[in-house]
Order: C-alpha cells, then sequence, then structure tokens
C-alpha cells in the first residue's frame, strides 16, 4: 500500500496543481494574509527561490508605496526569513542580506508595538539565521535571539511558532545525549502537539510552521532510533505540505535505512 503522505498527495493534486500558476500572478494590494503565507511557504517548501525573490519584490514595492499595513509587512518580513534560509548553504553573503532585512523590518513593527509576539517570534528566527551565517558577532546574534523568544514566550507561553523557535535554540546549543538536550527535545515534541491543535492557515495571524515542527520532530526520532515514530512524523510534515522536498529528502533516507 502507499505510503499515507502519498496517497494525501494525490487526493489534493488537482487543487495544488493550479497554486504555481497563481504564484506567478502579480499580488494585488487588497490580498489576503492566508493567502499571502500560503505561497511564501510554498515556494519555500519547493524550494524555489526565484518565486520567494519575486514575492519578495512585490511586497516590497507595495510597502514602499505606503500602502501596506503591519499585517503585510510581517509577510514580507517572513518572506526575507525564508530566503534567508534557503539561501544559507549556497549563498550565505544573500542569506545575511535577507536575514538583516528581515530583523531591520520586524524593529519597525516592534517600535509601533512592542508586544507583538509574532514579530518577535519571527524577529528570534532571523537573529538564529543571521547568527549561522555571520561567524563575527554570532555569540551576540544568539543571545539576541534567546531574548527575543523568551519575551514572546512570556506574553504567550503557548504559542506554538515561539516554542517550536525555542526548542531548536536549546537543541542546537546542547550537546546530544545532555539534560539540555533532553529537554530540548520534549519541548520539541509539546511545539508538534501545539500545531496539531492550531489552524494551519488564518487571514487574521500568522500560522506557518506545521511542516517544519513535524520534520524536525521526525529527524530528532529518527537520530534517537525510533524509526516508526520519525515516519509518522515526516508523513505528517507531507500531508501537510506535500511538495515539502526537505521532508521528502528526509522520508527518502529513512526508507533506505
Amino acid at each position: 500500500m502507499a505510503p499515507l503522505w502519498y496517497r494525501h498527495y494525490m487526493a489534493r493534486f488537482v487543487s495544488l496543481v493550479l497554486l504555481p500558476l497563481s504564484l506567478m500572478c502579480t499580488l494585488a494590494a487588497g490580498q489576503e494574509g492566508g493567502d499571502l503565507q500560503a505561497q511564501i511557504l510554498y515556494a519555500y517548501h519547493a524550494e524555489n527561490s526565484g518565486r520567494l525573490r519575486s514575492l519578495i519584490q512585490t511586497l516590497s514595492a507595495q510597502v514602499a508605496a505606503g500602502g501596506a499595513d503591519n499585517a503585510l509587512a510581517y509577510h514580507l518580513a517572513h518572506a526575507e526569513y525564508r530566503l534567508g534560509a534557503l539561501s544559507a548553504a549556497q549563498d550565505p553573503h544573500g542569506a545575511d542580506a535577507a536575514f538583516s532585512q528581515c530583523i531591520d523590518r520586524l524593529k519597525l513593527l516592534l517600535g509601533r508595538d512592542p508586544a507583538s509576539v509574532e514579530s518577535l517570534i519571527l524577529q528570534s528566527d532571523c537573529y538564529s539565521g543571521l547568527a549561522v551565517v555571520r561567524r563575527f558577532g554570532a555569540v551576540l546574534l544568539r543571545a539576541r535571539a534567546s531574548d527575543r523568544v523568551q519575551s514572546a514566550l512570556q506574553l504567550a507561553p503557548e504559542n506554538p511558532r515561539g516554542v517550536l523557535t525555542a526548542a531548536l535554540q536549546e537543541l542546537a546549543r546542547s550537546d546530544p545525549g545532555s539534560p539540555d538536550n533532553a529537554r530540548a527535545f520534549s519541548r520539541l515534541r509539546f511545539a508538534a502537539q501545539l500545531f496539531e491543535r492550531s489552524s494551519a492557515t488564518s487571514i487574521e495571524a500568522p500560522g506557518w510552521g506545521h511542516a517544519d515542527a513535524y520534520l524536525e520532530l521526525g529527524r530528532q526520532l529518527q537520530a534517537r532510533g525510533d524509526i516508526v515514530g520519525a515516519r509518522n512524523w515526516i508523513e505528517k510534515a507531507l500531508i501537510a505540505s506535500p511538495d515539502f522536498k526537505a521532508a521528502q529528502r528526509q522520508m527518502a533516507d529513512l526508507m533506505h535505512r
């Protein structure tokens, strides 16, 4: 029998094949946030940096024209973060620029609303990404990343993106098998559970992170020898985003072991 993620993929094929066509269209000024979010995630998961750059160019023009609200500026920062993450391995200089733009854009949003949980979380992610590609000052950048996400979690302890961001930072700075690493893994599992209970799309508020959390939990379970659990969560990542190339590669690696 075909894997669960593949059966879901085929069931959704008719609707998904239309999405790339919509990504080629010019964004309308009043386009819903949920649709923007879906386009950004599709481009990132499909590893299409050209589409991300096109989205950033269009959104930047709208923001520069003065017709942008905070939500549109947030989506632009999210697209810049995703471009940085996608470019980090092959183009560190480009990734540095994308992460830096994301950070600066969110500084403006946080200047208007210092208690914006989602802006704090996304800025934390951008600081973490910048620390990876910029060796000089990496310690300070990681400290800023930690400060932002901890501030967000004080305001919203069960925000799934906040819990995920904190877990990933803790996993990155802890040694495998250590108590800190075990706590970070538990937090990652909790983040995945929170995502399962939250909406994947929202016009009013960000709803990204589901597939990312599921894939990372699958990777961590695989590293810990839990192959069945790893497959379950990677399949969930592919159900949430069938075109998620990183999850496809992880599943292929899992199947060949």
